[in-house]
């Protein structure tokens, strides 16, 4: 991270709140102006942009019809709308660039070695996610969808429909395709283990399906076109875990010895016998009282209980002791009862 606006912090360096609300302010501009530089440079082309985009539909529409633009301004906020959102995608190495640039600093060196393969890896299958439905998915669904329409039914899409359409299956196959991603993760950051992730086949096939049915439009061609190739991903992640056999061994062990390090932290010593002058045979001092000028402290012999000078009493010294004892009990209970006499009238 940064303690200025353009200059990094040394490492081991901690900042305060304000300076790292100025360096997430400071990285958040410049993804807005390398979106919007790209978005510059892209509005001249909007026009053939949308072309490009509406291609798989027009194909399979009936000769000499078009899209129509239901909106009295869809013609000209539709296409740069869309300029937008290429701009975005484009940008969008750039842009996990600065959000890599923020959180890399509170990293451990492990977890940094595995992040950096797995944010290019998961830009890469989000753009494959995306051309797999341009040319796979939506060709195919606009050749059988308009042989459904009724016969006095023409089918005449509208531009921002259309749009918000393809960009929904263009997020949905680019999330779905993050299945080897979220897999590697799920292992290497021991949530789960490869053995129950396999043993969980069958789950993860019935909630390829599930997601499918939720992010994408409500026709089983799609859902079980999205659903299939989450299955394989999830193979291809299982498969590409193994790679990472040797970084999960070590971020485990450094993660027990982490654990254990705190665990030891929180966990105060005993204290260590205090050699009291119980202990030495000396005397030990107690405060009687005190105030605010002075401190009277009263010392108090105290027998000495080392093993060295620690003798037990013998039976002649116990019954002695005993009777002595029975003596100071007696007279005890000889003046309570004077004193007892004497309050009565």
């Amino acid at each position: 991270m940064t303690k200025k606006a353009n200059t990094s912090a040394p490492e081991g360096e901690e900042l305060g709140f304000l300076q790292h609300l100025v360096e997430l302010r400071d990285r958040l501009l410049r993804m807005v102006l390398a979106i919007g530089i790209v978005f510059l440079i892209l509005m001249p082309f909007a026009q053939d942009l949308y072309n490009l985009l509406s291609d798989p539909l027009v194909r399979h529409l009936p000769e000499g019809q078009k899209l129509i633009a239901v909106g009295v301004a869809s013609p000209f906020f539709i296409p740069y709308k869309l300029a937008l959102m290429v701009a975005f995608v484009l940008a969008l190495p750039y842009v996990l660039y600065q959000v890599w640039g923020f959180i890399a600093p509170g990293l451990y060196q492990h977890e940094k070695k595995i992040v950096t393969p797995l944010l290019l890896s998961s830009v890469a299958l989000f753009y494959v996610g995306m051309a797999f439905a341009y040319f796979l998915v939506l060709p195919m669904m606009f050749s059988i969808l308009p042989g459904f329409a009724p016969s006095n039914v023409d089918v005449t899409p509208d531009i921002a429909e259309y749009l918000d359409f393809v960009m929904m299956m263009f997020m949905a196959f680019g999330i779905g395709f993050e299945m080897p991603v979220a897999t590697i993760l799920l292992i290497t950051t021991g949530i789960a283990n490869r053995e129950t992730l396999e043993q969980s086949r069958p789950y993860v096939i019935v909630g390829a399906f599930i997601v499918g049915m939720l992010l994408t439009p409500p026709d089983v061609l799609s859902q079980v076109m999205l659903a299939i190739p989450m299955w394989f991903l999830f193979e291809v992640g299982l498969l590409a875990s193994r790679l990472f056999d040797q970084h999960v061994e070590k971020t485990s062990a450094e993660r027990e010895a982490r654990e254990k390090l705190e665990y030891q932290r929180e966990i105060k010593p005993p204290a260590a016998p205090a050699t009291t002058a119980a202990a030495t045979g000396a005397a030990v001092a107690t405060t009687a009282w005190e105030n605010d000028q002075y401190i009277f402290e009263e010392t108090v012999p105290v027998q000495s209980t080392d093993d060295e000078t620690f003798r037990p009493l013998t039976d002649e010294e116990m019954e002695a002791e005993l009777e002595r004892m029975d003596e100071e009990f007696k007279r005890m209970e000889d003046n309570f009862r004077k004193q007892e006499d004497e309050k009565k009238p």
